[in-house]
Protein backbone atom coordinates (compact mmCIF):
# COMPACT_ATOMS: atom_id res chain seq x y z
CA UNK A 1 0.00 0.00 0.00
CA UNK A 2 1.35 3.30 -1.00
CA UNK A 3 0.85 6.14 1.63
CA UNK A 4 0.01 9.55 -0.35
CA UNK A 5 1.40 12.55 1.60
CA UNK A 6 0.87 16.44 1.15
CA UNK A 7 3.41 18.68 1.38
CA UNK A 8 2.43 22.40 2.64
CA UNK A 9 5.32 24.81 2.96
CA UNK A 10 5.82 28.06 1.30
CA UNK A 11 9.54 27.19 0.86
CA UNK A 12 10.31 25.66 -2.36
CA UNK A 13 13.67 24.30 -0.79
CA UNK A 14 11.86 22.54 2.09
CA UNK A 15 9.21 20.85 0.40
CA UNK A 16 12.18 19.93 -2.48
CA UNK A 17 14.27 18.68 0.27
CA UNK A 18 11.32 16.42 2.07
CA UNK A 19 10.21 15.37 -1.40
CA UNK A 20 13.53 14.34 -2.36
CA UNK A 21 13.59 11.98 0.89
CA UNK A 22 10.46 10.32 0.14
CA UNK A 23 11.25 9.37 -3.20
CA UNK A 24 13.71 7.15 -1.53
CA UNK A 25 11.06 4.82 0.22
CA UNK A 26 8.69 2.26 -1.69
CA UNK A 27 5.79 2.86 -0.30
CA UNK A 28 5.24 6.86 -0.31
CA UNK A 29 4.47 9.45 -2.65
CA UNK A 30 3.94 12.64 -2.91
CA UNK A 31 0.50 13.63 -4.40
CA UNK A 32 1.04 17.21 -4.03
CA UNK A 33 2.63 20.64 -3.06
CA UNK A 34 1.23 23.24 -1.30
CA UNK A 35 2.49 26.88 -1.39
CA UNK A 36 0.68 27.75 1.42
CA UNK A 37 -2.67 27.34 3.96
CA UNK A 38 -4.76 28.89 0.89
CA UNK A 39 -3.48 26.41 -1.43
CA UNK A 40 -3.81 23.73 1.54
CA UNK A 41 -7.68 24.32 1.78
CA UNK A 42 -8.61 23.76 -1.90
CA UNK A 43 -6.18 20.77 -2.55
CA UNK A 44 -6.45 18.57 0.68
CA UNK A 45 -10.29 18.19 0.76
CA UNK A 46 -10.29 17.20 -3.14
CA UNK A 47 -6.89 14.88 -2.30
CA UNK A 48 -7.61 13.20 0.62
CA UNK A 49 -3.67 12.59 1.41
CA UNK A 50 -2.88 9.93 3.96
CA UNK A 51 -0.82 12.25 5.70
CA UNK A 52 -0.22 15.87 5.33
CA UNK A 53 3.30 17.75 5.96
CA UNK A 54 2.31 20.83 7.50
CA UNK A 55 4.32 24.62 8.10
CA UNK A 56 3.02 26.50 10.55
CA UNK A 57 4.91 30.15 9.61
CA UNK A 58 3.76 31.03 6.37
CA UNK A 59 2.07 33.88 4.51
CA UNK A 60 -1.64 34.34 3.64
CA UNK A 61 -2.38 31.41 6.16
CA UNK A 62 -0.91 30.14 8.72
CA UNK A 63 -0.72 25.99 9.75
CA UNK A 64 -2.51 27.19 12.61
CA UNK A 65 -5.57 28.66 10.53
CA UNK A 66 -5.25 25.81 7.97
CA UNK A 67 -5.67 22.96 10.61
CA UNK A 68 -8.48 24.73 12.36
CA UNK A 69 -10.04 24.97 9.10
CA UNK A 70 -10.18 21.28 8.10
CA UNK A 71 -10.96 20.28 11.80
CA UNK A 72 -14.17 22.72 11.32
CA UNK A 73 -15.25 20.93 8.06
CA UNK A 74 -14.28 17.31 8.94
CA UNK A 75 -11.62 17.35 6.20
CA UNK A 76 -8.29 17.04 8.37
CA UNK A 77 -6.39 13.95 7.56
CA UNK A 78 -3.51 12.63 9.52
CA UNK A 79 -1.09 15.88 9.69
CA UNK A 80 2.68 16.19 10.99
CA UNK A 81 3.66 19.77 11.89
CA UNK A 82 7.01 20.93 10.59
CA UNK A 83 8.75 23.30 13.02
CA UNK A 84 11.88 24.80 13.69
CA UNK A 85 13.10 25.21 17.29
CA UNK A 86 11.78 28.49 18.11
CA UNK A 87 8.11 27.87 17.51
CA UNK A 88 7.12 25.79 20.75
CA UNK A 89 4.24 27.73 21.92
CA UNK A 90 2.91 27.30 18.04
CA UNK A 91 3.69 23.78 17.89
CA UNK A 92 1.57 23.50 21.23
CA UNK A 93 -1.28 25.25 19.66
CA UNK A 94 -0.91 22.51 16.21
CA UNK A 95 -1.56 19.77 18.55
CA UNK A 96 -4.51 21.43 20.16
CA UNK A 97 -5.48 22.03 17.05
CA UNK A 98 -5.27 18.76 15.34
CA UNK A 99 -2.06 17.71 14.49
CA UNK A 100 -0.76 14.18 15.20
CA UNK A 101 2.55 15.50 16.30
CA UNK A 102 5.63 17.44 14.58
CA UNK A 103 9.15 17.07 13.08
CA UNK A 104 12.11 19.48 12.91
CA UNK A 105 12.91 20.50 9.48
CA UNK A 106 16.31 19.17 9.62
CA UNK A 107 14.90 15.80 10.17
CA UNK A 108 16.58 12.92 9.13
CA UNK A 109 15.54 10.50 6.32
CA UNK A 110 14.73 7.71 8.99
CA UNK A 111 12.91 9.81 11.37
CA UNK A 112 11.08 11.57 8.46
CA UNK A 113 9.69 8.30 6.95
CA UNK A 114 9.08 6.49 10.39
CA UNK A 115 7.05 9.46 11.27
CA UNK A 116 4.61 9.43 8.36
CA UNK A 117 4.37 6.02 8.65
CA UNK A 118 3.28 6.38 12.41
CA UNK A 119 0.63 8.60 11.88
CA UNK A 120 -0.96 7.26 8.44
CA UNK A 121 -1.38 4.04 10.88
CA UNK A 122 -3.22 6.20 13.44
CA UNK A 123 -0.42 6.56 15.39
CA UNK A 124 0.54 9.54 16.73
CA UNK A 125 3.81 11.41 17.55
CA UNK A 126 4.38 11.47 21.49
CA UNK A 127 8.02 10.81 21.97
CA UNK A 128 9.45 14.50 21.49
CA UNK A 129 6.79 16.29 23.66
CA UNK A 130 8.25 15.16 27.26
CA UNK A 131 11.62 17.18 26.04
CA UNK A 132 12.11 20.28 28.78
CA UNK A 133 11.25 22.69 25.70
CA UNK A 134 7.73 21.54 25.11
CA UNK A 135 6.82 21.11 28.85
CA UNK A 136 8.43 25.02 29.43
CA UNK A 137 5.80 25.49 26.75
CA UNK A 138 3.04 24.24 28.21
CA UNK A 139 4.00 25.93 31.29
CA UNK A 140 3.75 29.49 29.15
CA UNK A 141 0.80 28.58 27.51
CA UNK A 142 -2.44 30.37 28.43
CA UNK A 143 -5.03 28.86 27.34
CA UNK A 144 -5.61 25.13 28.21
CA UNK A 145 -6.33 21.94 26.31
CA UNK A 146 -10.02 21.09 25.31
CA UNK A 147 -10.39 18.97 28.28
CA UNK A 148 -12.05 18.27 31.41
CA UNK A 149 -10.98 20.91 34.15
CA UNK A 150 -11.08 18.58 36.85
CA UNK A 151 -10.09 15.14 35.31
CA UNK A 152 -10.88 11.84 37.13
CA UNK A 153 -8.01 10.65 39.49
CA UNK A 154 -5.97 8.03 37.41
CA UNK A 155 -4.91 4.34 39.01
CA UNK A 156 -1.47 3.39 39.61
CA UNK A 157 -1.48 1.35 36.57
CA UNK A 158 -3.17 4.14 34.29
CA UNK A 159 -0.35 6.42 36.01
CA UNK A 160 2.05 4.09 34.35
CA UNK A 161 0.59 3.37 31.19
CA UNK A 162 0.31 7.19 30.39
CA UNK A 163 3.92 7.62 31.54
CA UNK A 164 5.09 5.02 28.57
CA UNK A 165 2.84 6.93 26.06
CA UNK A 166 4.89 10.11 27.37
CA UNK A 167 7.92 7.95 26.17
CA UNK A 168 6.52 7.39 22.65
CA UNK A 169 5.58 3.69 23.20
CA UNK A 170 3.19 1.76 21.29
CA UNK A 171 0.61 -0.20 22.54
CA UNK A 172 2.47 -3.54 21.98
CA UNK A 173 5.78 -2.48 23.34
CA UNK A 174 3.87 -1.03 26.19
CA UNK A 175 2.06 -4.36 26.91
CA UNK A 176 5.38 -6.24 26.56
CA UNK A 177 6.95 -4.13 29.14
CA UNK A 178 4.33 -4.79 31.50
CA UNK A 179 3.78 -8.30 30.50
CA UNK A 180 0.23 -8.16 29.89
CA UNK A 181 -2.25 -8.02 27.14
CA UNK A 182 -1.80 -5.65 24.35
CA UNK A 183 -5.77 -5.50 24.66
CA UNK A 184 -5.42 -5.25 28.44
CA UNK A 185 -3.08 -2.02 27.66
CA UNK A 186 -5.74 -0.63 25.05
CA UNK A 187 -8.47 -0.65 27.51
CA UNK A 188 -6.34 1.68 29.93
CA UNK A 189 -6.09 3.67 27.18
CA UNK A 190 -9.35 4.23 26.74
CA UNK A 191 -10.15 4.61 30.65
CA UNK A 192 -7.10 7.58 30.65
CA UNK A 193 -8.46 9.32 27.79
CA UNK A 194 -11.92 9.35 29.28
CA UNK A 195 -10.73 9.98 32.41
CA UNK A 196 -8.70 13.24 30.89
CA UNK A 197 -11.74 14.36 28.88
CA UNK A 198 -9.48 14.12 25.62
CA UNK A 199 -9.76 12.76 22.49
CA UNK A 200 -6.35 11.15 21.81
CA UNK A 201 -2.94 9.92 22.63
CA UNK A 202 -1.16 13.00 22.23
CA UNK A 203 -3.56 15.62 24.10
CA UNK A 204 -3.29 12.73 26.46
CA UNK A 205 0.32 13.82 27.12
CA UNK A 206 0.32 17.48 26.91
CA UNK A 207 -2.76 17.11 29.81
CA UNK A 208 -0.69 15.02 31.24
CA UNK A 209 2.24 17.48 31.34
CA UNK A 210 -0.17 20.51 32.06
CA UNK A 211 -1.29 18.67 35.19
CA UNK A 212 2.61 17.59 36.28
CA UNK A 213 1.49 13.88 35.94
CA UNK A 214 4.65 13.01 34.17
Amino acid sequence: MTISVCLVDDQNLVRQGIRSLLELTDDMAVVAECVDGIDALAQIPRLRPDVVLLDLRMPNMSGIEVLQALAARGDLPPTIILTTFDDDQLVLQGLKAGAKGYLLKDVSLQQLVDAVRVVAEGGSLVAPMVTQRLRAGVDRMQNQFSSLEQPDPLTERETEILRLLSGGYSNKEIANSLKVAEGTVKNHVSNILSKLGVRDRTRAVLKALELGIV
